[in-house]
């Protein structure tokens, strides 16, 4: 059996390169912007405060969603997104542990 490319790579890395991936678009950020604004979930308003079609919108939310980041309640015909909190902790402290050993173990570079 073939070894694939992830498999070389411990759990916690490839988490890491998931999250960054997910966050690795500028229509991205902004849709987290918006959720991150509402106390409720949203359901047709994000593609209404983007300059995207509704189709690319979508396909950026299933990313987020994808990778843990918004979940997403179908409501009807609808389905209603917002930010998955508890994800999100755990997406925080990844990326902090990650920075804070890059700073660190790189401390004597010129």
């Amino acid at each position: 059996m073939a070894i694939t490319k992830a498999q070389l790579f411990n759990e916690n890395q490839i988490k890491t390169a998931e999250f960054a991936k997910a966050l690795g678009h500028p229509a991205r950020i902004a849709i987290l912007e918006i959720l991150a604004k509402r106390d409720t979930c949203i359901c047709g308003d994000i593609t209404d405060q983007l300059p995207l079609a509704q189709s690319t919108v979508s396909q950026h939310l299933k990313a987020l969603k994808s990778a843990g980041i918004i979940k997403g309640e179908i409501d009807g015909v609808r389905t209603c997104y917002c930010l998955d909190e508890e994800n999100l902790a755990g997406l925080k402290t990844i990326l902090e542990t990650f920075l804070t050993n890059l700073t660190t173990q790189n401390s004597s570079c010129c």
